[in-house]
C-alpha cells in the first residue's frame, strides 16, 4: 500500500504531542491562545473589508511571508491553509514583539532574497514555482548544511518559520477544526474507551 501520510498529518501529529503537554513546538499554548484572540479584536475593530498592517515586516518581507506560510501549509482538500488561518499575521505579531525574532526572521527573509537574486537573479517572490521549490527543498532539510555550509542561515530561518507557522496553524480556529480536536465540551454521560479489537 502506498504512503499516504501528508505533510499537513505530520504537522497534525506534532501539534498534538504538543498540545498534550500544553505547549505546542515554540509558543505556549495560552500565549498562541491569547495572540489570536488579539488579532480577532484588531480586525473586528479595523474598517470593513481593511487589510491587515503588518506590525514588524516591510509590505515586501510580509508577503514574502505569506508565500512561505502558505508553502507550508497550503489549502487541501480537507482544510483551508496558514493565510486563511491568520498564520502570517500571527507571526507578524509575535515578531514585533520578540527581538530575537526579528533577528533571525527578519535577516532570514533578507538571506532568502539574497540566496534566490545569486541562484535566480531575481527576489523569492519572482521566482517561478519551481524556483522556490528548490530553494525551500534545500532549506527544509537540516542536512543539507553538510553538503552547502552558506545554507545554515537559511536552515536556521525555515525550521523557525516551520515551527511558528505549525504553532500558529495549529492554535488557530481553522487548526483546531483540522485537529478535530473535541476537547473543552460538556458531555453528559463518559461511555468509556472503546473495546481493544482482539488480533
Amino acid at each position: 500500500m502506498a504512503n499516504t501520510v501528508s505533510r499537513r498529518d505530520v504537522l497534525k501529529s506534532l501539534a498534538l504531542s504538543g498540545a498534550s503537554s500544553s505547549a505546542l513546538r515554540l509558543i505556549p499554548l495560552q500565549r498562541a491562545v491569547r495572540v489570536h484572540e488579539m488579532l480577532q479584536r484588531d480586525k473586528a475593530a479595523a474598517s470593513a473589508g481593511g487589510a491587515y498592517t503588518p506590525r514588524f515586516f516591510t509590505s515586501h518581507q510580509y508577503k514574502t511571508l505569506q508565500a512561505l506560510c502558505q508553502a507550508i501549509i497550503p489549502p487541501d482538500d480537507r482544510s483551508a491553509g496558514a493565510i486563511e488561518a491568520g498564520v502570517p499575521e500571527f507571526i507578524d505579531l509575535l515578531t514585533s514583539e520578540n527581538k530575537d525574532y526579528q533577528l533571525q526572521l527578519g535577516g532570514g527573509l533578507m538571506w532568502l532574497d539574497a540566496t534566490c537574486a545569486d541562484l535566480y537573479g531575481k527576489n523569492y517572490l519572482d521566482c517561478t514555482a519551481a524556483e522556490q521549490k528548490q530553494i525551500l527543498d534545500l532549506l527544509a532539510y537540516r542536512e543539507n548544511v553538510r553538503k552547502n555550509s552558506g545554507l545554515s542561515q537559511g536552515i536556521r530561518f525555515f525550521a523557525l518559520l516551520r515551527d511558528l507557522t505549525t504553532d500558529g496553524f495549529y492554535t488557530s480556529e481553522i487548526g483546531i477544526k483540522d485537529l478535530h480536536y473535541l476537547g473543552n465540551t460538556f458531555v453528559a454521560e463518559f461511555p468509556g474507551c472503546p473495546p481493544v479489537p482482539e488480533g
